[in-house]
């Protein structure tokens, strides 16, 4: 019986010859011949019923042979071995891609959590003394109703740097707000007792280093420093002051843009990581002494937790940051009244009366229907990019104002310039 080789074959059997001059794979070719064959008697040897890979290799590089073209109309035959061999490189050039990325992220991440964490022993092994009781008989007026102060504090920039402002103005500029508070709030005792205070802090406390480009260029303080060292310490020192003249200081922050960690990354890192929130934080460990002093902070890992709502008496106000709100070219007004209107019909599930905000560093007001809007304004002076751009200017301002939690209303309200008089 005589023994086939695949010239042999090839020159005999058309079919032979196509299988081999397509565009199939070394493997499937050789199974597809073996597969003509299948069940014919064949001896040692014949390649018509032992056809293998290698085989069907060595005779194509004898022939140079190069994949053929369908015929019209004719579904093109695949090299299914060189697209699984070119999958399987893919696929494993996919994994290492994907543990180098998660490599990238644990180190981001836990660099912000040693950060974090190094700022918070530090700060827990100090010992400050609590800051003693005001005292009670200072603040009497016997058949009045108590009123309840608040103080915000929004967008401080802190670490920004512009013609008039960098980081030792702002500390200045608080400092004299805090002398304000306790001057105008002596006034209103006058006339009714005034013994708690709220502090709502709006976010943008710090400048941060990589929120645009060029940013180094504008800044005297790095991250580190506006939110371990000199944002704890200047919001530290307000709070106790108010603590030496309040019997109570509830503070509450929430989180603004500028404090976003990470640069063009920032979407890579935990949702949670914020300087602000970090400042906050860090601030309460400083000050973790005083009985007096309650802390709302909201957190909570992969969310941004970017809202409050503080209720005092049967008042109630929405705390934010304000760059929800989507606008161009100055104050959004459209979409306040959209995104007011729909937290207040029950996005949001809390309940609140009214809104404050800051993000727009222009002190305003402006009432939506049944809610009130207020926007806080900024310790920063001479913004030329807002010069520039928006063509809008802000005087150095931080609000105040008086709320009577058994009308539920806010009785007063100030606007403290900061470098006027």
């Amino acid at each position: 019986m005589t023994v086939f080789n695949l010239e042999d074959l090839a020159a005999a059997d058309a079919e032979v010859y196509r299988i081999l001059h397509s565009a199939l794979g070394h493997v499937k070719a050789s199974h597809k011949i073996n597969e003509l064959f299948e069940g014919v008697g064949v001896v040692a040897g014949d390649e018509r019923a032992t056809t293998s890979e290698s085989s069907v290799r060595r005779y194509r590089e004898r022939t140079n042979w190069q994949p053929s073209n369908p015929e019209p109309g004719e579904a093109p035959e695949r090299d299914y071995d060189g697209l699984e061999e070119r999958y399987d490189d893919l696929q494993r050039q996919h994994n290492r891609t994907l543990v180098s990325l998660s490599k990238a992220h644990a180190k981001r991440s836990e660099l912000v959590s040693a950060v974090f964490d190094a700022a918070s022993q530090a700060a827990a092994a100090l010992k400050l003394k609590p800051v003693p009781m005001p005292d009670s008989k200072l603040h009497e007026k016997r058949g009045r109703k108590p009123e309840v102060a608040v103080a915000v504090l929004s967008d401080w920039q802190l670490g920004k740097v512009t013609p008039t402002y960098n980081s030792e103005v702002c500390e200045k500029r608080i400092e004299r707000f805090a002398n304000d508070v306790l001057k105008i709030t002596d006034v209103q005792r006058a006339d009714h007792p005034v013994t708690e205070l709220h502090v709502w802090c709006l976010g943008d406390i710090g400048e941060g280093e990589l929120i645009f480009p060029g940013q180094h260029w504008l800044i005297d303080a790095s991250l580190y420093q506006q939110v371990c060292i000199t944002g704890p310490r200047i919001l530290g020192n307000f709070l106790r002051k108010m603590l030496a003249n309040f019997d109570k200081v509830v503070v509450y922050g929430v989180i603004g843009n500028h404090g976003r960690l990470g640069g063009r990354a920032s979407k890579e890192m935990n949702s949670e990581s914020n300087g602000d929130r970090m400042i906050y934080r860090i601030t309460q460990q400083l000050l973790a002494g005083e009985d007096r002093l309650t802390w709302v902070i909201p957190d909570g890992m992969d969310e941004r937790n970017w809202y409050a709502v503080d209720t005092i008496g049967n008042y109630s106000s929405l705390l934010l940051h304000g760059d929800q709100f989507r606008g161009q070219s100055g104050m959004p007004w459209y979409g306040l009244q959209k995104k007011v209107g729909g937290w207040r019909l029950g996005a949001i599930p809390e309940h609140f009366d009214d809104v404050y905000f800051g993000h727009y560093h222009q002190p305003t007001r402006v009432t939506l229907n049944s809610v009130t809007a207020r926007c806080s304004g900024s310790t920063e002076s001479t913004n030329t990019y807002a010069m520039e751009q928006l063509a809008a200017v802000g005087e150095p301002s931080q609000p105040l104002m008086f709320v009577n939690p058994e009308k539920g209303i806010v009785t007063a309200e100030y606007c403290c310039w900061l470098d006027k008089g």
